[in-house]
């Protein structure tokens, strides 16, 4: 399966956990860590964790290996690789603007410029 198909599922079952606001940036062209990044709402801290807790489930049973996670109450990055996750409260989203950086990303605003 690729990629493209492991994030819609992945999209799919976050919404169908009432994950909010759900984006998600191609960055296979970019010079990223990750080719692939989810962003996603929680409605709060609880539900933060609750999110986390199905997504994990979700993808164990669809043979994808979580390798790693940082976890606090308001934002969880998951690193499957070649795919990150961020699920994280509003609040969050908005003070730390990921949106933003991704899009410039992509736009390539942080290319490097090698000098002739």
């Amino acid at each position: 399966m690729g990629i493209n198909e492991r994030v819609e599922k992945i999209v799919l079952m976050l919404d169908e956990k009432k994950g909010e606001e759900i984006e998600v940036f191609n960055l296979e062209d970019s010079d990223y860590i990750a080719s692939s990044v989810i962003l996603v709402n929680s409605l709060g801290g609880k539900h933060t964790g609750a999110l986390y807790d199905n997504l994990r489930e979700f993808l164990r049973e669809n043979g994808e290996k979580i390798l790693g996670a940082d976890e606090s109450d308001d934002w969880i990055v998951v690193d499957l690789g070649d795919i990150l996750i961020h699920i994280m409260t509003p609040q969050y989203r908005m003070r730390y603007s990921i949106e933003e950086f991704l899009k410039e990303l992509k736009e390539g605003k942080f290319k490097v410029h090698e000098e002739s």
